[in-house]
């Protein structure tokens, strides 16, 4: 039988019929943060605990364009099951789907019963046995981004921003969104339960923000997963594109997801708290800025995950692409924001909206973990407004040189397993592969015509 037992999953099945609920939709996160689900009727949720549901593994190496990639456990093996059984203290009723509940799922080799390496839940659960071995408890607050865009029949793409309207950024009602999008939205995730506060227009036309409340990190992570899958889900019900693509338009900035990272000690206390100590922080606290700056180009990899992020980095961009920090200032890429005390934090601000949020959060985790291990100190804040390379190093301006960094940094990469590395690096190497072979429209205008 499952951690789940008989009475309790009886009492779930009970209050679900009392709530006119018949199908609970098991969902759990891929390699690259995409929802994948089953929908299970109640009457069978009982079996479903017990022995799992079957997926065959290779769900992890599948691309976006359906082709699976040769990672190790999957194509090699002979595409052997996952078992994922449904975590039923996750249950929530999908607000905008009667009938319908949601739960996360725990993914297990049926043929050993522990986790499989791929599994990024997983993955940051292990990172934070690492710190709790330190007596920390990572907390974490999500920023996400994301453009909504509607069709357009005709254009390159099929699509455009929802609405155009620049010059908004900051804004909120019907004047950059005239068709009450983000209050909608704002409204359904919160009876989603997954601790949505506050939403707003951003920079560029058709850009949203939306943020999260801080809690514990990997509940932060779950209801990060769960946003992004309900905001595109929204956006599909009715007939637009929502994308956290990092940099859907040459045209337009890139759409960000920003940490917002403290850690509570053995006594429920902010570590990163020390009226005494240098710019009101703790030696704990300046010691995981050290060691997210150590690790900043191997981390990079996890951030900034796709071909398409590293557009999203440059001169004028406001996205951060040198290694560097500073006090309450957001041309760095981590950024220490002015509240001390219970809300003294870290922001890190390299990752863009495509990121796996149990990636990222547990990459940014692991970084600090071994900064406070180091025990050694950053350099000077950045003062004033950065992206000088005479004073900070760049951070890798690829993805292949972002996953070079990645499988070169041993130290960072054992504490994210070699497994998962591996498999992380196969599958993204393969991306990059496959974009090197593809002819893309820019190619096609600039050369076709004169050569």
């Amino acid at each position: 039988m499952s951690a789940q037992d008989t009475p309790d999953i009886r009492r779930h099945m009970d209050r679900l019929a009392a709530e006119g609920i018949d199908v609970v939709r098991v969902s759990y996160p891929d390699l690259i943060g995409t929802d994948r689900a089953r929908d299970v009727l109640v009457d069978h949720l009982p079996s479903a605990c017990e022995h799992g549901l079957a997926f065959c593994r290779a769900v992890y190496h599948t691309t976006p364009q359906g082709d699976v990639v040769p990672v190790a456990g999957g194509l090699d093996a002979g595409l052997p099951d996952v078992s994922v059984r449904p975590d039923l203290s996750t249950l929530t009723a999908l607000p905008w789907e009667p009938g319908v509940a949601v739960c996360l799922g725990e993914v297990n080799d049926p043929a050993t019963g522990v986790p499989v390496p791929e599994s990024p839940r997983d993955l940051l659960r292990t990172v934070l046995e690492r710190c709790a071995e330190h007596g920390l408890r990572p907390v974490v607050g999500p920023e996400l981004e994301y453009f909504l865009l509607e069709p357009a029949p005709g254009t390159p793409t099929g699509w455009r921003r929802s609405p155009e309207t620049t010059g908004a950024v900051y804004t909120a009602g019907l004047r950059a969104d005239p068709d009450n999008h983000l209050l909608r939205t704002l409204r359904q995730l919160r009876d989603l339960g997954i601790g949505v506060i506050t939403g707003n227009h951003e920079f560029d036309g058709g850009q949203y923000e939306i943020n999260l409340t801080h809690s514990a990190a990997l509940d932060a992570a779950d209801r990060a997963f769960r946003f992004k899958a309900a905001v595109k889900e929204l956006a599909r019900g009715e007939g637009n594109l929502a994308t956290f693509m990092a940099k859907p338009f040459g045209d337009a900035g890139g759409s960000g997801f920003h940490l917002h990272l403290s850690c509570e000690d053995a006594g429920g206390r902010n570590a990163y708290d020390d009226p005494a100590g240098e710019y009101g922080l703790s030696a704990t606290a300046r010691h995981a800025i050290a060691g997210i700056l150590a690790h900043a180009p191997a981390l990079a990899a996890l951030a900034n995950p796709t071909v398409n992020s590293y557009k999203r980095f440059g001169p004028d961009t406001l996205a951060p692409w040198l290694i560097d920090w500073g006090l309450d200032n957001r041309s760095a890429m981590l950024r220490v924001p002015p509240e001390r005390g219970s809300g003294a934090r870290l922001e890190l601000r390299l990752g863009d909206a495509s990121a796996n949020p149990y990636l990222l959060i547990a990459g940014t985790i692991a970084a600090a973990l071994l900064g406070i291990q180091a025990g050694e100190e950053p350099p000077a804040p950045l003062e004033g407004y950065g992206y000088d390379t005479a004073r900070s190093a760049t951070l890798p301006m690829s993805l292949p040189a972002a996953l070079d960094a990645l499988e070169a940094d041993t130290d960072l990469t054992d504490v994210l397993g070699k497994d998962f590395t591996a498999s992380f690096l196969s599958y993204k190497r393969d991306e990059v592969e496959r974009f090197g072979r593809h002819v893309t429209d820019w190619e096609f205008s600039e050369y076709a015509y004169h050569l």
